[in-house]
């Protein structure tokens, strides 16, 4: 069983610097950008929002299902709340996060299933393989959505 973390100490750990720190974002954008990995970019991103995440969903769904099918469950709704914070904005329906976000969890599922990992790469490879994924899989998300109508 995993201890009981706070936010202010899981952003530390994953920043590398308090929370609301000078240099907090230059960390995390580092961190993420630069993994050797799509599942350890993910450790880095945004650490606010995947504190709240790993404890409001992803701990509570892995009780019942198998890792692999809550981590990408996870993302799915990290995409649904994404679509609900454009819809809330825009007034208009809005499904684009949800199903970009859940492909996205399945490269993070067959990243580390398959130990996908670049990590002895330079800096600037490493970030451009993150950014290939992101922006790689919202295209085809954006493909596909314009292939059903």
């Amino acid at each position: 069983m995993h201890k009981s973390i706070s936010l202010a100490a899981y952003v530390k750990k994953r920043n590398g610097v308090p929370l609301g720190e000078s240099g907090s974002m230059r960390n995390m954008l580092q961190r993420s950008l630069g993994a050797g990995n799509f599942y350890f970019f993910w450790r880095y991103w945004n650490p606010i929002w995947g504190y709240y995440l790993s404890r409001q969903v992803m701990k509570p769904l892995s009780y019942a299902l198998p890792i692999w099918l809550a981590t990408i469950l996870t993302f799915s709704v990290s995409g649904a709340l994404h679509d609900l914070a454009v819809m809330l904005v825009k007034w208009q329906l809005v499904f684009l996060f949800t199903p970009w976000f859940t492909l996205m969890g399945i490269i993070v599922v067959l990243s580390k299933q398959f130990d996908w990992s670049y990590a002895g790469f330079p800096w600037v490879v490493r970030m451009l393989f993150n950014v290939a994924f992101i922006g790689g899989s919202l295209m085809l998300v954006h493909w596909g959505q314009s292939l059903i109508g």
